[in-house]
């Protein structure tokens, strides 16, 4: 097989799952499984139908990293739950879900496919250093809009979003960006901070929408290029466009940092698929804990079927 990697923004699908399967779906001792046993099925068929020479599952870590936080006060602030003994804030996660991702944890190390997470990075971050310093092509599976700046077609990676589901998944690359958006995956990062993105706490520039935060984009090529040209009355730019753009010079400069993914995440020097479970103890152990038998033998099938293509 050519080398390719299968990148997932594990939170997207533990999430996804969470909200799809009921909390009637129960391990043997009825504690709620549903989101673990969603979450195997999903990550299965994404590895059965997309393969790949190395799968990595990015963890958050740090899901509201305090740099961004100082740079954007507003950044997924309406996710806070708290803080802890460190200062770092908690997310809101629904009690049946914590135990369930714990568990999701324990069972890919258990397997030994890559679960990478780091201090002062999310995911994000890690995929975002996944596709910089693994210079291969690759499918990245998320629900995050943030991650179609990674979307290149000259280094042949995709974003593959799964907000509407695996069966009505969405496989953007520059053209499928182009048909929704109007821009390109090198152009996301302006375009979002001009448009703005209520989820993650980023207000945009008042008056601006997506159709003109891509005509922008077009027209300018980038932020910076916009800005310098604000005291140009001579460059096309309607008068409110301009008027709001000028009173939005250092959200504009903050936010740019903000979305914009790191590349500089602490890797392993090798990361490798495995080719027998690491601990198979505990494997056995989380079958019987979570009753998943099912799901797990199915994904260890298809990570072998992977290193055989």
């Amino acid at each position: 097989m050519v080398a390719k990697g299968l990148y997932f923004d594990t939170a997207t699908l533990y999430y996804r799952a969470y909200y799809a399967v009921p909390e009637s779906v129960v391990a043997p001792d009825g504690t709620p499984s549903g989101a673990l046993r969603g979450f195997l099925d999903m990550a299965s068929t994404l590895v059965e139908q997309y393969p790949a020479s190395l799968v990595v599952f990015a963890w958050d870590d740090d899901w509201r990293p305090l740099w961004r936080v100082d740079l954007l006060n507003t950044y997924k602030a309406h996710r806070v739950a708290g803080v802890d003994e460190t200062g770092d804030s908690l997310e809101e996660v629904p009690d049946t879900l914590s135990e369930q991702i714990a568990a999701i944890a324990q069972i890919l190390d258990a397997i030994g496919l890559p679960r990478i997470g780091e201090h002062g990075f999310e995911a994000d971050d890690i995929l975002g250093s996944l596709v910089a310093q693994y210079d291969m092509p690759a499918d990245i599976v998320t629900g995050d809009r943030d991650l179609l700046q990674l979307v290149s077609d000259q280094r042949k990676r995709r974003v593959l979003s799964i907000t509407k589901g695996l069966k009505n998944l969405e496989i953007f690359d520059d053209s499928a960006l182009r048909a929704k958006y109007g821009i390109t995956g090198s152009e996301y990062v302006d375009f979002s901070v001009l448009r703005g993105d209520p989820s993650d706490g980023l207000p945009g520039v008042k008056g601006i929408g997506e159709k003109t935060a891509a005509n922008l984009v077009n027209q300018f090529g980038s932020i910076q290029m916009m800005l310098s040209s604000l005291s140009n009355e001579s460059m096309p730019m309607a008068p409110s466009v301009r008027r709001n753009l000028s009173a939005s010079t250092d959200y504009l400069a903050r936010a740019k940092q903000v979305v914009s993914l790191r590349q500089d995440a602490n890797l392993p020097n090798s990361l490798l698929m495995p080719t027998r479970p690491r601990d198979q103890d505990m494997i056995q152990h989380i079958i019987e804990r979570w009753g998943i038998e099912r799901q797990v033998s199915r994904l260890l099938k298809a990570v072998a079927l992977a290193l055989e293509t």
